[in-house]
């Protein structure tokens, strides 16, 4: 199942904290203002590196799934060409969302999209990269967790990765969600992702405008923009954090089994 919708409901209190407990190695942690709440939190950012890590962002991601129609059996794994992400304040975690990268195995949205996918890698020197697994707590205004999710998800993908090109599928009722907040744009036409039996949208977005509107806008939260580029990290911020996921990124996990990987690949 994809990113089918960017789940930022479900139950847990007014700042998205669930029952289950952060596990995995610390990519980012500082506290976050909280406009709307008048108050600050402090996330922290990890990766989801062995199965009990999974499993806990797989019970938050079939929570929030469940309660949209998408089913309650999501299990998460990582691998070589997979990482899974969690955020969480205190000792709750109230996010997840997953990054591969292509390879043999293809990615997720081939299954729905296979054409347009094609296209994209028919492009010389492209990298695709996926987001899926999507999953988010609510709180008064989750643009600041939010952003700093999607920016220490991008760092990580071009540090390991070396990612060109950023696709996800979507609900289309969340297709304006990904266009105002990331730059994200439609591929081909909406169709029936057949694993989850709802409508879907492949998006598409490439790294350097990412890069781009992080440079321009990175830091700026008074500014008028409705996107989240104004909640990302400063140069600077980011300049820290890239020496520190660069030291996870070169830490690749075992690749696993093709039984593992064939898991993987129906489980998305």
């Amino acid at each position: 199942m994809q990113s089918l919708g960017t789940s930022l409901g479900g139950s847990g209190d007014q700042f998205g904290e669930t029952a289950v407990v952060p596990r995995g190695p610390i990519l980012y942690s500082a506290r976050r203002n909280i406009r709307a709440a008048g108050c600050s939190k402090t996330i922290a950012i990890r990766l989801a590196d062995d199965a009990s890590a999974c499993d806990g962002a797989s019970r938050v991601l079939n929570r929030q799934y469940g309660a949209r129609g998408y089913g309650t059996a999501h299990q998460l794994f990582a691998n070589a060409n997979t990482v899974v992400f969690t955020a969480s304040t205190g000792s709750h975690v109230f996010g997840t969302i997953t990054l591969s990268t292509d390879s043999e195995a293809g990615l997720a949205s081939d299954k729905t999209f296979p054409e347009e996918m094609a296209e994209l890698r028919s492009k010389p020197g492209r990298v695709l990269c996926e987001l899926t697994k999507f999953a988010f707590d609510p709180s008064p205004d989750s643009r600041p967790f939010l952003a700093s999710l999607f920016h220490i998800v991008y760092i990580y993908g071009v540090e390991r990765f070396a990612g060109t090109d950023l696709v996800i599928e979507v609900n289309p009722r969340h297709v304006r969600f990904y266009e105002m907040m990331l730059g994200f744009k439609k591929v081909g036409k909406m169709r029936d992702n057949a694993s989850v039996g709802a409508p879907s949208q492949l998006m598409h977005v490439e790294v350097a405008h990412i890069g781009a509107q992080i440079l321009t806008h990175a830091g700026q939260q008074d500014s008028p923009s409705r996107s989240l580029y104004p909640y990302f990290f400063t140069d600077k911020e980011e300049m820290g954090l890239r020496n520190r996921i660069r030291r996870f990124a070169r830490t690749v996990p075992a690749a696993q089994t093709t039984e593992t990987t064939e898991r993987v690949r129906e489980a998305a």
